[in-house]
């Protein structure tokens, strides 16, 4: 994947993840699958080709979705509410772009002193 596609793909992944948060309603809330489920509809070995982009997002619908529970949809009472919201996954995508993993002060000195002033916003009056 080139610069150009990323671009492309990632308008369209926003725009798959907008259009699946704003029909979750519509969705089934739990999943009605069995455990295991995926051993029958996931090959057995890779496959020596990659599947191309629209083949991926298809088995993300035919595959991956039936197994979920959205946790997002306004029928999910249970457990303790996600937490993702569009700032948020925004923010995933920049952490992610960055990929710092901030182990030590060398590695990002203001991810460390970001660790810190979340925690002063609370205990301020």
């Amino acid at each position: 994947m080139d610069i150009a596609e990323y671009r492309r793909r990632g308008k369209e992944m926003v725009d798959y993840v907008a259009d699946y948060l704003e029909n979750i309603e519509n969705r089934d809330v739990y999943p009605n699958v069995e455990p295991g489920y995926l051993r029958k509809l996931i090959p057995e070995v890779a496959p020596e080709e990659p599947e191309t982009y629209e083949e991926i997002m298809k088995d993300v619908e035919r595959i991956i979705m039936p197994g979920v529970t959205h946790w997002h949809s306004p029928y999910f009472y249970a457990y303790f509410p996600a937490a993702s919201s569009f700032p948020g996954m925004l923010a995933d995508m920049l952490s992610c772009a960055i990929g710092c993993i901030g182990f030590s002060w060398v590695c990002l000195v203001d991810e460390q002193m970001a660790g810190h002033s979340p925690s002063g916003f609370f205990g301020r009056q």
